[in-house]
């Protein structure tokens, strides 16, 4: 009997699926329902301090290699949290609220929040690639990122994560962020793109520039995952291009514990998370395994 029940860092879930932040993670009714399609646990958007109306539309792209979107971290803010949480945690589902901040200050605010309303987790967006003084602006700094992680630690309970993006000194942040006291990292975030409309001849998207995200991203997310692994000692939770077992089952193999799954909903729908979870299990089965344990980065030992 094959056993996909993971524990990361103290937050169990009855399998290694996450909804990823940015998808519908200000909905209640929404998150609910990707845990009773399969899912093993569901993150929120990102809240902020203050509530943000985004970018205006154009926000989103669809693109032969997936999609590219520059939202701009709409939110209804800090009061969103005490919404959503209480409401998510009467049906049971392990939930990890994503936050972002532009100091430390804001981030341990909006930790506190989270904690205080029953939150299972914290998800750092150090990540976020077109949002100016958020995210990636501040998640290269390995000043700020200690002084991010350090400040919370000294005052939150449970456990918090580190969601990091494309950069060239992604594994000197993560050394970072362990040596600081994370329990975790998440990666990776969307990557910086554009696309041009031919006809008009300037960017589609009002912001021009937006996250690339989808199965185009999938190969960088997994080297990113697997340099991770041989790198820090923390549990890792892989996310980037996920659409199907085979790569779900590439990032835990590479060295994720578990798995985030963003994009795909919007061409498989809420089915995908049942689709994977069962080809994660067959696929265990043909092989041989019992637990999820024994073939995170397996392909290390290749």
């Amino acid at each position: 009997m094959v056993n996909l029940e993971v524990n990361i860092s103290g937050i169990k879930l009855r399998n290694p699926t996450l909804l990823a932040s940015g998808i519908i993670g200000t909905s209640a009714t929404l998150l609910i329902r990707a845990y009773k399609e399969g899912a093993g646990g569901v993150v929120t958007k990102s809240f902020t301090k203050e509530r943000r109306e985004g970018y205006p539309t154009p926000i989103i792209v669809a693109h032969k290699c997936g999609f590219i979107n520059a939202v701009g971290l709409a939110n209804p803010g800090i009061d969103g949290i005490k919404e959503i949480i209480p409401k998510v945690k009467a049906k049971g589902v392990p939930i990890i609220v994503s936050i972002a901040g532009t100091n430390p200050e804001d981030f341990l605010i909006l930790a506190l929040e989270a904690e205080k309303y029953g939150a299972d987790g914290i998800e750092l967006n150090l990540s976020c690639p077109h949002t100016k003084r958020f995210g990636l602006e501040i998640g290269t700094d390995k000043s700020i990122v200690r002084e991010i992680i350090t400040k919370l630690k000294d005052h939150v309970r449970i456990p918090i994560f580190a969601k990091f993006g494309l950069t060239d000194n992604i594994i000197e942040i993560a050394k970072v962020a362990e040596e600081s006291g994370i329990d975790g990292i998440v990666a990776i975030n969307t990557i910086k793109g554009m696309v041009i409309d031919v006809w008009l001849k300037r960017p589609i998207l009002s912001n021009k520039y937006g996250g690339v995200s989808g199965p185009a991203i999938h190969p960088i997310a997994t080297r990113i995952v697997y340099d991770l692994y041989e790198s820090v000692n923390v549990p890792i939770i892989g996310v980037g291009g996920v659409d199907d077992w085979k790569s779900a089952v590439e990032l835990i193999l590479a060295g994720a514990r578990a798995v985030q799954i963003g994009s795909a909903l919007a061409y498989k729908g809420f089915r995908v998370f049942r689709e994977i979870v069962n080809g994660i299990c067959r696929y265990m089965e043909r092989s041989g395994f019992n637990r999820i344990e024994e073939i995170v980065g397996l392909a290390h030992k290749g």
